[in-house]
């Protein structure tokens, strides 16, 4: 059974840099940073590649041949990050594969061509602007939660 997998695009902010790709979640308030393989793979997702095509692409960008593996690793990795806009189930021997299991079955040399997608939570604008309590050094208002900055503390 062919499988089509279809990365989401709605509310993302993607920026695309030399060696990586850099995904913002706007729902989720999370960013993810994509290597330069889970980036290839994520941008071939458009619902009309298959895997096996995805596989072929890689392979021949690599000029040496890529596994399934890597491509069904880099979708699990991308649908529990909310990248894929719908579930796409791997073989019975693919799910649940992981970092470690690829590595071993695909052999040492496989190593750089692990895709790789590392996200952190960003904090909402709120959280992120921090203001300093009352008896804290200060040199503008604007810097204290008492928007009150008095003889270099705020109060």
């Amino acid at each position: 059974m062919k499988k089509f997998p279809k990365a989401r695009r709605e509310n993302l902010i993607v920026q695309e840099l030399p060696d990586e790709l850099l995904i913002y979640d706007e729902e989720r308030d999370r960013a993810h940073c994509l290597n330069q393989t889970a980036s290839t793979i994520w941008q071939k997702c458009d619902g009309r590649t298959s895997v096996e095509e995805i596989t072929r692409f890689l392979s021949e960008k690599a000029k040496s041949p890529v596994p399934d593996q890597v491509v069904w690793y880099a979708l699990q990795q991308f649908e529990r990050n909310h990248l894929l806009a719908e579930e796409i189930a791997p073989p019975p021997a693919l799910a649940g594969l992981n970092r470690r299991q690829m590595v071993r079955a695909l052999g040492i040399a496989a190593v750089v061509a692990v895709p790789l997608v590392t996200s952190i939570l960003a904090p909402v604008p709120a959280q992120a602007a921090t203001c300093l309590g009352s008896g804290q050094s200060c040199s503008t208002a604007a810097q204290c939660c008492s928007n009150v900055c008095a003889g270099g503390n705020c109060l």
